[in-house]
């Protein structure tokens, strides 16, 4: 694109003004089978900048690229990761957030079901899953971003239930307790937690059989097919 003649009110042009780098980061938050606890997914580096650290999936924005186009680029090629949608979550623009410049992060956060990173999770040895209350000392401000898009998504599980599909469907209310548990870091009231929780999920029409005890009756997403 040749550059505009057009001058803003200061008489410069947009050539006149200092651009920085932009990078994107995303936050892949799962709960993994067997699991309580809410992990993120970390990448080793390459390269010769904080080599061999783990950090979070990102890239640099290439020229002409959208920012969509980059995260699902660095997803695949830092971590072997296709088909999810990440959503924009904040622009963390401190300019000494990065050593080798003036950085831009617009950061990204998805939420997805173990199935959907396990096999590159348990096959990769450059990428790992870590407990967030865990996460220190990433390089950048990447524990920023993580603690982040764990407020965010803590703020929609606290009303919701389980709007970012961890689970299956059919789940019992017990399954489902056990997720919001997990992705809050807390334990919940079980009768609170039922009387809040069952009027938004669909019953159906089945148990869940080889329990002790009364089979307890399986829901589904509202929304599921």
């Amino acid at each position: 694109m040749a550059p505009s003649n057009f001058t803003d009110t200061a008489g410069k042009s947009l050539t006149d003004y200092p651009r920085p780098s932009v990078a994107v980061d995303t936050a892949l938050l799962t709960v993994p089978a067997g699991s309580d606890t809410l992990h993120v997914l970390l990448v080793r580096r390459e390269g010769s900048h904080e080599h061999g650290e783990w950090a979070l999936p990102g890239t640099f924005l290439h020229e002409g690229e959208h920012l969509a186009d980059a995260v699902l680029r660095s997803l695949r090629d830092k971590a072997g990761i296709e088909g999810l949608r990440p959503r924009q979550l904040h622009v963390f623009d401190a300019p000494e957030r990065d050593d080798r410049g003036w950085v831009l992060s617009v950061a990204h956060l998805d939420v997805v079901a173990w199935s959907r990173i396990e096999r590159a999770v348990t096959v990769r040895d450059d990428v790992r899953l870590e407990p967030v209350a865990d996460v220190a000392g990433l390089p950048f401000d990447h524990d920023a971003i993580v603690a982040l898009a764990v407020t965010e998504l803590r703020d929609t599980y606290r009303m919701n239930p389980d709007p970012d599909k961890l689970l299956p469907d059919p789940f019992t209310l017990l399954e489902l307790r056990r997720v919001h548990e997990a992705v809050l870091g807390q334990a919940l009231p079980k009768d609170t937690f039922r009387r809040h929780m069952q009027p938004l999920v669909s019953p159906t029409e089945t148990h869940k059989e080889g329990e002790v005890g009364k089979p307890a009756l399986l829901f589904k997403h509202v929304h599921a097919r």
